[in-house]
């Protein structure tokens, strides 16, 4: 009987056991089971970061839009479940756009970067290069040319060109009554728009990683003559620099600058920032010096990060380069170096440079905030589909209106990298598309269409407040980031206005010789009847 009783509990035993285990097992399972929000890859997924843009321009205030922006992305994610809102705004957000090892490596080349300048500053080369600059450069229009110069000359990597450029020519520009949001828009323009053109470049290496199965480097260059929005930006700039002509809210800041006001608003940020005590024995090579190690240096580190070092071509190594991780070796390297030439040339102590590590981690607190704010923002979008919302648009469309497609994909593309605030996340999506629609059919419509999706997502990343490009250039000119969007805004539309109609005429003739000289043409044309409506600032 015991052995009965003992053989009954056992079996009981167990089947309790298996009873308690399922749940657990179903559970389990549940959990494997990938979450999907109802609103996945539906419009809903690009409402969240056009809620952000627009508080962002109607209050002037950044942070608190793109955290409401991020705080609607996370409702629509959880399905407006309070505990799901908080875990995925904080978990999958923040913490996991901080958690990334690309972004941590931006922050970082930033963070040494604005050491960087505190320490040339500090130096007194800054000082001795505006004092060069004032006896070489003689006007309002010499310091804007420049400006832009410098900027074409630095095309290695957008964000080391918003930072080096504003770093080097803001003292110039100021003494010459040029507003900072005037400086924040040469810096935008030639950041992004010259760095897509440029084949040896971060944005190069980029897009050649988005070609499946084509020759990446070979397509980009044959895409350069029709990357129009890029080409046209730049003839903008220097025509509106050499008519003297400005509109829009850009046109007030200009002319306020010229009465000695280059910030306008009564929200000045930059204003009252203590200026470094420099040294009086700092000298232009004390300027010079550090930011040529520096480009030397990053250009290295890419390469570095793409194996040139181990065998690879120059060219093959900079197209499967790391821009992050090379940024941070080059930009360390010659923090190290400058540290030792200043100390040689015994402008600066040991102790002095050191001092100027907490200070220029500090001048790039507010871009570090907003950009790990708009990092957050992109993950909630991504988090709701909206690459595959895009993608399923366009590629329900290719096949119809084919002439008109490059048109139509820069039209995408712009509105893509405007509401996500990122350029690479759109080359991403919409290449593919294009070379899966083309590569068999149409190699020359393919070549016009990827230069439209590169063309659409440098538009959209121009305009976007949202963009780490755009909050780089605001923090190199030092302007106030909603300033620099608002009076940006204007001029990027008015390009790319001339850019969608230069894509239609490139969609029917399909030879850049032509439409390009044309869309030249037709910018000049609108620049002269703009020039003509408003007066000119001197």
């Amino acid at each position: 009987m015991k052995k009965i009783t003992r053989k009954s509990i056992g079996i009981i035993s167990s089947i309790m056991l298996m009873i308690l285990c399922c749940p657990t097992i179903a559970f389990a399972a549940e959990e494997a089971k990938e979450y999907v929000p109802d609103l996945y890859a539906s419009f809903w997924a690009l409402v969240p970061p056009v809620i952000a843009i627009v508080l962002a321009l109607i209050t002037k205030e950044v942070y608190s839009s793109l955290f409401i922006g991020i705080v609607i992305g996370g409702i629509f994610y959880s399905g407006m479940s309070f505990e799901g809102t908080i875990t995925h705004v904080f978990q999958e957000g923040i913490i996991g756009v901080l958690s990334d090892s690309y972004n941590v490596g931006i922050l970082v080349f930033l963070v040494i970067l604005g050491i960087m300048v505190c320490l040339m500053n500090r130096a007194g080369g800054s000082a001795a290069f505006g004092q060069w600059a004032s006896e070489h450069i003689k006007s309002r229009v010499g310091a804007q040319l420049a400006t832009i110069v410098l900027g074409v000359l630095i095309f290695i990597d957008d964000y080391f060109n918003c930072l080096t450029v504003g770093s080097v020519m803001r003292p110039v520009t100021d003494k010459h009554q040029v507003s900072r949001a005037k400086l924040a828009y040469l810096i935008d323009a030639t950041a992004a728009p010259v760095c897509i053109i440029a084949p040896i470049s971060s944005w190069a290496a980029a897009v050649t990683g988005f070609v499946p199965g084509e020759d990446g480097f070979s397509i980009f260059v044959r895409a350069i003559p029709y990357n129009f929005y890029a080409l046209l930006t730049l003839v903008t700039m220097v025509a509106m620099v050499l008519m003297r002509t400005e509109f829009g809210t850009m046109k007030k800041h200009e002319e306020n600058a010229i009465k000695g006001d280059i910030f306008t608003t009564p929200d000045r940020p930059y204003e009252n920032v203590k200026e470094e005590e420099s040294s009086s024995k700092g000298k232009v090579i004390d300027l010079i010096f550090p930011i040529l190690v520096l480009i030397i240096s990053c250009v290295i580190g890419m390469i570095y990060t793409g194996g040139f070092f181990s065998g690879e071509s120059f060219v093959t190594a900079f197209s499967k380069s790391d821009a992050s991780v090379g940024l941070v070796l080059g930009s360390f390297v010659a923090f190290v170096i400058t540290i030792v030439f200043y100390s040689v040339r015994r402008v600066l102590k040991f102790k002095d440079c050191m001092e100027c590590i907490p200070e220029g981690f500090k001048a790039m607190v507010p871009a570090i905030l907003i950009l790990t704010l708009a990092w957050t923002l992109k993950a909630m979008t991504d988090s709701l589909g909206a690459a595959p919302f895009v993608a399923g648009l366009m590629e329900s469309s290719a096949k119809s209106l084919v002439s008109f497609l490059p048109a139509i994909i820069f039209l995408v593309g712009c509105f893509l990298a405007f509401a996500t605030g990122t350029s690479w996340g759109t080359f991403g999506i919409l290449i593919p598309i294009v070379v899966a629609v083309f590569e068999e059919t149409n190699v020359e419509m393919m070549i016009i269409s990827i230069s439209a999706c590169m063309a659409g997502a440098v538009c959209g990343d121009h305009c976007s407040p949202i963009s780490d490009t755009t909050i780089m250039a605001s923090a190199g000119a030092q302007c106030n980031h909603v300033n620099h969007v608002s009076t940006q805004l204007p001029y990027a539309i008015m390009v790319a206005a001339v850019t969608f109609v230069t894509y239609i005429i490139a969609g029917f003739v399909r030879k850049a010789y032509i439409a390009l000289p044309v869309g030249i043409l037709m910018m000049l044309a609108v620049l002269y009847m703009v020039k003509e409506r408003n007066h000119t600032v001197e």
